[in-house]
This record gives structure tokens, C-alpha cells and sequence, in this order.
């Protein structure tokens, strides 16, 4: 498989930043928060590969950094430091050297990311057809009949009835705005969509379907996705690969059935135990 994104010691400090902060934040310090200067070490150091079509997991506690990976690689906050390369076909994009409008231009056109708070990725004043029609616009496609169609198309394959179409997202159910917002992520046939805790506070019965409608669309499509969750269920059911961290650093990588059948870190044990 060719490689579709390339990360390399991507960091995000929150503060001023000292000559000690790395030294005494991580894993082995038990915090993120430097006490010698009061920055918090968001994410450091991590680096990672994925490949078209591969699902890649990404798990640790609350306040691990993990949903700051995907903050930064999709553009929604700039890193500190570190590079991240996104092949498009033989076109390589260097992200963070980007200006504005080219982030902009790969975010319509070429990623698709799904908030666990529909309304970082739903405009709840208009409808859930127009929703999905707000993308395909921003990405150029001016029909306003194929435009139509292809919001009937998505819903229906998210199974949203037809009849809702025209439905403001806030008169959905939590089940029904997530996937109005993975039909919307979808809308321009990403080759690498986000996923940030996208199951998180629905009940078992919707988070399952749902899970099941991502992993059908990824094997229909062949979409790379990066899995950000703290539920081993979840990485269990679509990833191919897996990091886990904790206090911003990644503590273990590997297969995804390697580290939950034999995971080698203390507390990547500890944390595989208690979903037992």
C-alpha cells in the first residue's frame, strides 16, 4: 500500500515553554504539566505512518493528547513544532507549510473529520441536506440538482429517512446527528477522513450501528482514517494498526491485535484489563 500521510515528531505546548519542560512532563514524570514553568506538554514527539485504505487508532486516557493529533493534523489548531506530509497521488503536501488557502482547499476537498460534538461539524441552522450541499459548494460543485441527489444518496446510505432531508440537525436524535455528520464528512469522497470520538455518549445499540455503517463505508470507498477513542471496543472493530498514549507521548505501537493481545507498557496492560 502506497503511504497517504507521514507524521514526524509533532508537538503542541500550551504556555511559555522552558528548558526543563520535556524533561519533567511525560509518562514517567505522571503529569503534562511542566512545574517548573506552568506549560502544558499537549503532545510531543509523535510520529507515525498511514497508508491508503488503512484504519490507524489512536487511544489513551482523557488528557492524553490524543484528540490534539487530530486537532492539528486537520487544522482546527497549529502545532508547536514537527511536519506532517499528506500524499495526494504523486503530489506531496508539507500541511504546516500551507498557507490558508490551501488548508482550506484540502479540508474541502480532500479530508473529511467527524467531532464527537456534531456542532463543531454541523451548521445546526440549516437542514441536513443542506449541510452535506454547504460541503459539496465549498468544494466547487456547483449543480444544484447533483447536489440534491448526492445528499439523498448519503443519507440514505447513513440510513437517515429520505423524509428528513430537509430536517434541522437539531431535531435529531445525538445517533442521527453523527451520522448526518459522517454523511456530510464523506460528501466529496475523502481519501482520509478524522474521526474523534464520534461514539462517545450514545448508547451501546447506536454506537454499534454506527460503527458497523464506518466500517462498510470504509471497506465500500477505501478511506484512510485515523481513530481517535479511549474505547478499546472501537479499536477493537476498525483499526489495523493502533498508538496509545499518555501525558502527550506515545507509550506503544503496533498491530492493533498485538497490543490488545499482548500489550507491553504497564499501562497499556492496565488499561486492556479493565475493559475485561
Amino acid at each position: 500500500m502506497n503511504k497517504i500521510l507521514e507524521v514526524r515528531d509533532l508537538s503542541k505546548l500550551y504556555g511559555p515553554g522552558c528548558p526543563q519542560c520535556l524533561e519533567l512532563t511525560g509518562p514517567q514524570a505522571d503529569t503534562n504539566l511542566c512545574p517548573s514553568c506552568g506549560t502544558v506538554v499537549a503532545m510531543h514527539g509523535v510520529s507515525f505512518d498511514l497508508h491508503e485504505g488503512e484504519i490507524l487508532g489512536v487511544m489513551g486516557e482523557s488528557g492524553s493528547g490524543k484528540s490534539t493529533v487530530v486537532k492539528s493534523l486537520c487544522f482546527d489548531l497549529a502545532p508547536s513544532s514537527g511536519s506532517a506530509v499528506f500524499y495526494d497521488g504523486a503530489e506531496p503536501f508539507d500541511l504546516f507549510s500551507l498557507n490558508a488557502a490551501k488548508q482550506r482547499w484540502l479540508r474541502n476537498h480532500r479530508f473529511g473529520t467527524v467531532y464527537q460534538d456534531p456542532r463543531q461539524g454541523l451548521n445546526f441552522n440549516i437542514t441536513a441536506g443542506g449541510n452535506i450541499a454547504e460541503r459539496l459548494l465549498m468544494s466547487d460543485v456547483a449543480d444544484y440538482g447533483a447536489i440534491r441527489m448526492r445528499a439523498k444518496e448519503l443519507l440514505a446510505r447513513m440510513e437517515v429517512l429520505l423524509s428528513r432531508v430537509d430536517d434541522l440537525p437539531r431535531n435529531f436524535s445525538g445517533g442521527m446527528r453523527q451520522r448526518v455528520q459522517i454523511a456530510k464528512a464523506l460528501a466529496t469522497r475523502p481519501p482520509l477522513l478524522f474521526l474523534d470520538e464520534v461514539t462517545s455518549g450514545l448508547d451501546l445499540s447506536v454506537q454499534a450501528r454506527i460503527l458497523d455503517l464506518i466500517l462498510e463505508i470504509q471497506q465500500e470507498l477505501k478511506t484512510a482514517m485515523v481513530v481517535i477513542t479511549h474505547d478499546l471496543g472501537v479499536i477493537r472493530l476498525l483499526t489495523d494498526r493502533a498508538l496509545v498514549m499518555k501525558y502527550g507521548r506515545i507509550i506503544e505501537s503496533g498491530l492493533t491485535d498485538q497490543i490488545l493481545e499482548d500489550p507491553q507498557h504497564a499501562f497499556t496492560q492496565r488499561l486492556v484489563a479493565s475493559a475485561l
